[in-house]
């Protein structure tokens, strides 16, 4: 086989921009694993890349067509040379496995029917979840994982999340009360079950007031904040004096009061394979939750771009190859 299928684009736009492309199949080198992709997630920084919204962070010589996603599962179809899983342990052709990727390399990200991944950046799939459910699972995990490793909260201590329903926050949610925080959470009426069925402690309305909801739950602010909806300042003063931001975006403002804000970036820890690994394991042992939300064929990727432009999605939407 010379050639792969993949979802891709020539040109910045709107969803009818996607269409699936053959390119070059690629060859793993030293220290990559040749994947064939299952199952690959939909993710909003997809709909970012395709609408020119990551053009200025795009390294020279990358050409179209641009192929996006970051989640990917599948099976390993072959193995460069000097690959390794651990002492003795090769990666085999076959094994269930997961990753996050970037977009931003040539022959582009998840979304295609064979990438090559880092051997780094693999984790092996426990057995119980299925290569869909898996595919929801890695940038979005990995990025919670790490904005909790910055924050080192102690047991005890108060986190709040905003965008508490989305794959983010639900990850925070669990992966925070499994560390002993205090989680407050804000949601739509319509998702109120949902981030309590996640394992909220306390509950707030979503919207432009959060911020005043979540002092009134805590009237002294909490330690730290995750701003998984992206509202930036405007959540500030939920946070007490000293405390923390973390922001999966870059914060359009200045911190008050002593307040510390982070960004956390999933592509600096892309090849964190060890971390992907514990992850699953909690996943399979039901501590994290893996929501799909639908599941279409690649060929369908423009309908699942524009069902999470109209908003709404609860878990992942997943392409399937």
């Amino acid at each position: 086989m010379s050639e792969r299928l993949a979802v891709g684009f020539t040109e910045f736009g709107g969803p009818e921009v996607l269409r699936i492309v053959s390119l070059p199949m690629p060859t793993p080198g030293p220290g990559e694993v040749l994947v064939r992709v299952a199952a690959a997630a939909v993710n909003p920084t997809d709909l970012v890349f395709r609408n020119g919204g990551h053009r200025s962070r795009m390294p020279d010589g990358l050409a179209p067509p641009y192929v996006p996603g970051m989640d990917l599962a599948g099976t390993v179809e072959a193995v460069g040379s000097g690959t390794a899983a651990g002492p003795g342990t090769a990666w085999q052709p076959g094994e269930r496995v997961m990753a996050a990727v970037s977009s931003f390399v040539p022959g582009g990200g998840a979304q295609a029917e064979f990438v090559v991944v880092a051997e780094d950046a693999l984790a092996r799939i426990p057995d119980g979840i299925g290569l869909v459910e898996a595919s929801t699972l890695p940038m979005n995990a990995v990025t919670v994982r790490a904005a909790l490793d910055e924050l080192a909260l102690q047991p005890g201590q108060t986190l709040a999340i905003t965008g508490a329903a989305g794959a983010v926050g639900g990850y925070a949610i669990q992966l925070g009360r499994g560390e002993g925080l205090r989680v407050i959470a804000d949601a739509s009426p319509a998702d109120e079950t949902l981030v309590r069925d996640l394992g909220a402690d306390v509950v707030v309305g979503r919207g432009p007031e959060v911020a005043a909801a979540i002092r009134e739950a805590v009237p002294g602010g909490v330690d730290a904040l995750l701003d998984a909806a992206v509202m930036g300042p405007p959540v500030l003063p939920a946070v007490r004096d000293g405390g923390q931001v973390m922001a999966v975006r870059p914060f359009a403002g200045e911190p008050e009061r002593d307040i510390k804000v982070s960004l956390v970036l999933v592509f600096q820890h892309l090849h964190e394979g060890d971390t992907l690994t514990r992850l699953a394991e909690q996943a399979a042992a039901g501590t994290l939750t893996l929501r799909v939300a639908d599941v279409l064929p690649a060929s369908e990727a423009p309908q699942a771009h524009r069902r999470f432009e109209a908003g709404g999605v609860r878990g992942r939407l997943v392409l399937t190859f």
